[in-house]
């Protein structure tokens, strides 16, 4: 910043205060003191001769794919406009933006307000926002696409994987038994989910 704008600062408040203000001789010595003591104190504390320049903004930190990101096609469509919509807020996920894939999202679900996918997608968003806690606004998310989709699978499948990677384990048991239990035998996603479901019980037995 360098001393000269400091100076010419103090001194434009003393000219200001002297023909606008009415102070004279004492008042203005004693303001002219109390102008000096603050500008010693900046020499003492501050940084006076160096260039200024603006704080750069916080970068936001990667991060890797979700779950929901790897696992999301194996019984969701993957392609469509909902499909673009997740490959979205999961890019945004990535780039540390969780609050703008909720946005996106949001944004989606305004114009097609039916899609059990966009509200697993809007579930999984918030849990991410919320340092991959299931919050009670991703519980409804996930409730909500239940009862658009209640013939699918993907609905309780992926808010029983959000439970699980929040160490919510006695939840997510509970999704995934109840969803097991209206799997078909030859449905092709019941192997995995028994497979999860014994994950479950033995880390709940140590």
């Amino acid at each position: 910043m360098g001393w000269l704008p400091i100076f010419v600062m103090a001194a434009a408040v003393l000219l200001t205060l002297y023909l606008w203000a009415g102070f004279r001789s004492a008042g203005l010595q004693l303001l002219g003191a109390a102008l000096l003591v603050g500008i010693a104190g900046y020499a003492w504390r501050g940084s006076p001769d160096l260039e200024g320049k603006p704080t750069p903004p916080k970068a936001e930190q990667r991060q890797p794919d979700s779950v929901f990101a790897l696992e999301r096609n194996r019984i969701l469509d993957r392609f469509g406009s909902d499909a673009q919509i997740l490959d979205a807020a999961d890019a945004m996920h990535r780039n540390g933006l969780d609050a703008y894939g909720i946005a996106l999202v949001r944004g989606a679900l305004a114009k097609r307000p039916n899609s059990a996918a966009l509200w697993i997608g809007m579930g999984n968003a918030m849990a991410l926002y919320a340092g991959g806690f299931v919050t009670p606004a991703a519980e409804l998310a996930f409730r909500r696409a239940a009862a658009l989709a209640p013939d699918s699978p993907a609905p309780a499948y992926f808010w029983g994987l959000a439970y699980a990677q929040s160490g919510q384990f006695e939840q997510a048991r509970v999704v995934w038994s109840r969803l097991l239990g209206q799997t078909p035998a030859d449905a092709p996603w019941r192997r995995d989910i028994e497979q999860k479901l014994a994950i479950l019980e033995a880390v709940e037995r140590r």
